[in-house]
């Protein structure tokens, strides 16, 4: 059994950004539990299942990102002791520790939507949110000249759930401009009543769904695939589209099956990390910390969360003797692509609150300007700065 003073299971931007922090703060035997040899930035597969990225503008290897001073453990984890705490690994590796740090993400629940998985398989249905799925889309939804087109925005908890409509605007775009939209019928099968529920964003992309022609189920979900047909539950029952020229379904998610094994999930279907949504600490097991899209902080999961998580989690992490805590206000964000080089980001708190990073510019309207930070800026600041705990 091998001991390190704080381990941290996952090693994508929650994780690496975490750790990096952490060791840049002082502490001196920081270990990373991570099986993928490669790290990539997920932002930016919206962009590659829009014709605006290739996937190697996205990923590095992950030796190369992780951070200096911390100890890579190329492993995957399947179970957890919290009362150690310590884990153990699928390479039966036991690894105890005095903080452990949980933010390996979340994974696909195919078992939510029967045939989902087949038909991605099929190739009829794909999405921007899976790494091998990402550079089919584009091929797929860029050659359509005509028939039938399902989107879909998965319901919470999901990796930044919004941004599913980034190919949906996207693909419109350029089906306009290829002269062609007029002949295609494109849904969008959408969780709640409105695209985000944000009263000072969902009106502007009401207008952009208007005035691109797409017919918009609300309050539902995308709960079975076959035969080119997808099942569409409402509250009024269940519909079926089909003959489908393109599905573009994103799964369910949930936290991986080892958390609430341990009994350290909450009371939610998706069994997220039962954390105080202000420190960040697990609420019975106060050795264990939890970030990102794992963690059951009441919050829509973004990427961009984390630039306040790590923040916080790190100073709780090295002031956790001392029990003066920071407090983490829930901010999140979602950057939705609206036109082929036009952007909205929505910032809100916990509470839905809007809560701009550039209080004097109103960001939520759709610029060029945004877009091309978002597609152009971050990833070089992801890679230079926030991995490297700087942000």
């Amino acid at each position: 059994m091998s001991h390190h003073d704080v381990v941290v299971i996952g090693g994508g931007n929650a994780g690496l950004s975490l750790a990096a922090k952490v060791v840049r703060d002082g502490a001196r035997d920081v270990a990373i539990v991570e099986s993928e040899p490669v790290h990539r930035y997920r932002p930016m597969l919206n962009y590659v299942a829009s014709g605006e990225a290739r996937m190697r503008d996205l990923e590095r290897p992950a030796a190369t990102v992780m951070p200096g001073g911390a100890t890579w453990i190329q492993d995957r984890v399947v179970s957890c002791d919290p009362d150690g705490p310590s884990v153990t690994t699928q390479g039966r590796q036991t690894i105890g520790c005095r903080t452990l740090v949980i933010a390996t993400g979340l994974e696909e629940d195919w078992d939510a939507t029967p045939g989902l998985r087949e038909a991605y398989g099929a190739g009829w249905a794909g999405s921007s949110f899976l790494v091998e799925s990402a550079p089919r889309v584009w091929p797929a939804l860029r050659d359509l000249t005509s028939g039938r087109v399902v989107f879909s925005v998965p319901p919470e908890p999901a990796p930044c759930a919004a941004t599913a409509l980034k190919p949906l605007f996207m693909a419109c775009d350029h089906w306009r401009r290829q002269g062609v939209l007029q002949d295609l019928e494109v849904h969008l099968v959408l969780p709640g009543p409105t695209p985000v529920g944000v009263p000072t964003a969902d009106p502007h992309l009401e207008e952009a769904l208007t005035a691109y022609g797409v017919h918009v189920v609300r309050d539902a979900r995308v709960t079975a695939a076959g035969a080119r047909a997808v099942t569409v539950t409402t509250r009024q029952g269940e519909a079926v589209l089909d003959d489908l020229a393109y599905a573009h379904v994103v799964p369910t998610y949930r936290a991986p099956d080892w958390i609430a094994e341990a009994g350290l999930a909450d009371g939610g279907g998706a069994g997220l990390v039962d954390v105080d949504h202000a420190t960040m600490r697990h609420r019975r097991h106060h050795a264990i910390w939890s970030l990102g899209d794992v963690a059951g902080l009441g919050i829509r999961p973004s990427g961009g969360a984390l630039r306040k998580q790590v923040g916080v989690l790190a100073a709780n992490i090295l002031a956790s003797r001392a029990e003066d805590f920071e407090h983490y206000d829930g901010y999140t964000v979602m950057p939705i692509t609206v036109a082929r080089h036009t952007l909205s980001l929505v910032e809100i708190d916990r509470d839905g609150r809007s809560a701009p990073s550039v209080p004097a510019l109103d960001l939520v309207k759709p610029r060029r300007l945004t877009w091309a930070v978002d597609r152009y800026a971050l990833p070089v600041t992801y890679f230079r700065r926030i991995l490297r705990g700087k942000v």
